[in-house]
């Protein structure tokens, strides 16, 4: 059962996995430094196009160069690695669930967390946060189980896993891991080998960007990417302290509705109380930060649906909640017509088009397949129903949406435009999203217009496509 499910699994994640070109400004410059490194050979300093790039950690970017040296190609190379990383996890906290937690709860959590909007959506895109929130969550489930059973093989790996979270996006995996010390604290001398094991993991590569680039690292990488990222919006991700109330119900579709099911069960016992402590915890420390974005809360994801899994395995009927869940899968084809519109302008100004009830009909089946498996008190069944339309539903998104989002969120279709004439081609005034993204498939950044006897420019007027155009050179005697 657990191999077939990974089969299903696998492939809802690979399908298409290279269909749409990079996306947003962040994939293709993560994806740009990841390539540089796999072609310098220069592991330790990342660098944009010849710069030093001290933003984030190296993790992601030596996922990238070691699917550039695999000779995974400019699109799948930041991807796969991702997509395999997601799905190590997931098998890692299934294995663990089991011993702590039990089949039944084991397979629940499996099912709602690889089937959720968000970590689905995040397992098939290159960057940090999906790293960070599989290395993170493995360091605290493998701490759970050192907790639990005081095995020092689990404690070592706990530490080792956070290590790699620190090199996935800094200092954040310290933050979120705060509650497991409170829980932990009576038994501080044991974790002094973990702590070891995550700084013989982590500190090579700190040390080393300190030695070769001194001030300059602190100043960008902890001062202004750590510290002012959360004191201050001079980044430019503004939001309001509810922000990722919204968010949280997006990233659980189509799963929200079990949120009712939390009770006693889901703080019972002193692991899962720690895990919402840690879910509790990190969502006040972001919805507090100044700087917010929707992929910041995926860490928080697998702790909520291990809690989540808990209240839905000991409910006495959750029918409702379940066949709710079900129902809103009729939203699917309304999220691929958004979806591209809400990523090129913003969900606010996306047009959300008609809601026909034709859309839910097509979710009937699986609401009475969770009827007839909660009929027969076969609550995993039920859910994995659920999940089955899940995946199925956002594997359509993913595959209706694709053509459209190539076309114009990606950068990849104007590069193709432009490649021919890439030689007398300049760039007059190109959003940062598509100038990053065209600059990683040209490989080497076309010039600006000003100055340049280039005879095609590129501009982009703004909430416009960008377009090629001849340009009027000055008449010269």
């Amino acid at each position: 059962m657990l191999l077939l499910f990974f089969a299903v699994i696998t492939a809802f994640y690979g399908v298409a996995l290279g269909q749409v070109g990079l996306l947003s400004a962040d994939e293709p410059r993560y994806a740009s430094i990841g390539r540089e490194m796999a072609r310098s050979g220069d592991w330790i300093t990342p660098r944009l196009w010849g710069d030093p790039w001290f933003e984030k950690p190296p993790l992601l970017y030596w996922l990238v160069a070691a699917g550039q040296r695999a000779g995974l190609g400019d699109d799948l190379s930041p991807r796969l690695p991702v997509t395999l990383l997601s799905l190590a996890y997931l098998l890692l906290q299934f294995l663990v669930l089991r011993r702590l937690e039990g089949e039944r709860i084991a397979w629940i959590a499996l099912l709602l967390l690889a089937t959720t909007a968000g970590w689905a959506a995040e397992s098939q895109i290159g960057v940090t946060d999906l790293p960070l929130a599989a290395t993170f969550n493995a360091s605290l489930l493998l701490g759970l189980l050192w907790l639990e059973t005081g095995s020092k093989r689990a404690a070592l790996a706990a530490g080792a896993c956070f290590g790699l979270s620190l090199l996935a996006k800094g200092l954040v995996a310290g933050v979120l891991i705060l509650p497991f010390f409170v829980f932990a604290w009576k038994r501080w001398k044991e974790l002094l080998a973990p702590a070891a094991a995550a700084l013989l993991v982590a500190a090579p590569w700190y040390g080393a960007m300190f030695v070769v680039h001194g001030r300059p690292f602190w100043d960008e990488f902890f001062v202004k990417h750590h510290f002012s990222r959360f004191a201050d919006g001079a980044l430019l991700h503004t939001q309001p302290f509810w922000f990722y109330v919204p968010v949280l119900v997006a990233s659980l579709f189509p799963w929200p509705t079990v949120l009712t099911l939390i009770g006693p069960a889901c703080w019972s016992e002193r692991r899962r109380r720690l895990l919402a402590s840690v879910f509790c915890f990190g969502f006040v420390f972001f919805s507090a930060s100044a700087n917010k974005l929707p992929g910041y809360i995926l860490p928080l994801l697998p702790s909520l649906c291990i809690v989540l899994a808990a209240g839905i395995e000991t409910a006495g009927r959750a029918l409702r909640q379940l066949a709710l869940a079900a129902l809103l899968l009729g939203l699917c084809p309304i999220i691929a017509t958004v979806l591209p519109d809400a990523l090129l302008h913003g969900l606010r100004r996306a047009n959300l088009g008609e809601v026909h009830w034709e859309y839910f009909a097509m979710a009937l089946p699986f609401v009475l397949g969770v009827w007839w498996f909660e009929r027969t008190n076969n609550r995993v069944a039920a859910v994995a129903v659920v999940a089955l339309g899940s995946a199925a539903g956002l594997l359509f998104v993913k595959l209706s949406a694709a053509p459209v989002l190539d076309h114009i969120v990606s950068a990849r279709g104007l590069w193709r435009r432009v490649e021919p004439r890439a030689d007398q081609t300049c760039v007059e005034s190109l959003h940062r999203n598509w100038l990053y993204g065209l600059n990683y498939y040209s490989v080497q950044p076309l010039p600006g217009c000003a100055g340049s006897s280039r005879a095609v420019s590129i501009t982009q007027k703004p909430g416009a496509m960008p377009s090629l155009s001849p340009r009027s050179m000055p008449m010269t005697k």
